[in-house]
């Protein structure tokens, strides 16, 4: 078990997924893929019905209206007075209960040298809500440059299949680099530099107090992600990411991929924004009959929605599937 996490964090940080030894592979798993090798299967068919499972987005839909509704109460909270939600996603009050962002407030205690204790009950509650929900959820159900990449990822796809633009990668070690370099300055300069960057930041604070010059920055990055790099900022550079990441490691609630349900026809890696995660769909990689999707996996249901089969599923340990 301990070995799964581990495994999970490497790959997170930027290790490429480790293809598993003949004796890491359950008897289970071993039967299925003995049976899978010898079926002939239609993948242009499947991949017909992938796509139309496509259309229904359920996942898609429920996450957008839980995304927007989150950053539109702050700006209701602020404009009308009403004192709900007040403050910004970095740091925020919900009827007067404190709420801090983990990264912020790690990169604020970096800054100023020391733990400041003011800050634990807004965290711990922050932690405690994410660990639960599973880490990396922030990103995809409650980030609001997410939203904005998310469709800029869309004109980007759509420019690759026209060969109008190249898609370019990275190293995804990259991002763990970002994360020690952002921690770094704030430690050296006293100066929390990554908020000023940080398009979560500007946008959340954009939506609620107004427009301000920083919001060219964040047109400066969805143009290099649309013209350049698919979801740069979120797979490469982000350490808030990486934070809420380290959360999920051990959350309740996970993405499960069912081995004897999977026709390995590739549609849920091709939506994935981490699509590394998924490395065990690829037919002959999964050492297990069921699998929990790694720490870095967003929890966007993107998989879940396009997958035919019903092979990937939410589900919280010890209860049945999330319908």
């Amino acid at each position: 078990m301990a070995n799964k996490y581990w495994e999970s964090v490497r790959v997170m940080l930027g290790g490429e997924p480790r293809k598993a030894q003949p004796a890491e592979y359950t008897e289970e798993a071993k039967t299925i893929h003995f049976y899978k090798k010898s079926e002939k299967q239609d993948f242009g068919a499947l991949k017909l019905e992938a796509r139309e499972h496509q259309k229904k987005k359920y996942w898609l839909k429920r996450r957008w209206i839980v995304l927007l509704s989150i950053n539109l109460l702050f700006t209701v909270s602020y404009w009308f007075d009403i004192q709900i939600l007040e403050g910004a996603l970095t740091a925020s009050r919900m009827l007067g209960f404190h709420l801090i962002d983990l990264n912020s407030a790690l990169q604020v205690m970096l800054a100023h040298k020391h733990i400041i204790v003011n800050l634990f009950i807004g965290t711990g509650t922050v932690f405690v809500l994410w660990l639960l929900l599973g880490g990396r959820t922030f990103c995809s159900w409650a980030c609001p440059y997410h939203f904005l990449a998310e469709n800029a990822e869309r004109l980007h796809v759509y420019l690759v299949e026209k060969k109008k633009v190249t898609d370019h990668t990275f190293h995804r070690g990259v991002r763990t680099v970002f994360w020690a370099l952002f921690a770094l300055m704030a430690f050296v300069t006293g100066y929390t530099v990554f908020e000023t960057l940080s398009p979560v930041g500007i946008v959340s604070r954009a939506l609620i107090y107004g427009p301000g010059l920083a919001l060219g920055w964040v047109v400066l990055l969805l143009l290099f992600e649309v013209f350049y790099s698919r979801r740069a900022w979120c797979r490469y550079i982000c350490p808030i990411g990486l934070t809420y990441g380290f959360v999920g490691v051990f959350s309740p609630l996970h993405v499960t991929y069912r081995l004897a349900n999977c026709h390995h026809e590739g549609e849920c890696r091709k939506v994935c924004e981490v699509p590394h995660v998924l490395d065990c769909i690829i037919k002959g990689r999964a050492p297990e009959a069921q699998l929990d999707i790694g720490a870095d996996c967003t929890r966007c249901g993107m998989c879940v929605d396009v997958c035919p089969s019903g092979a990937l599923q939410f589900e919280i340990k010890g209860l049945r599937k999330i319908m």
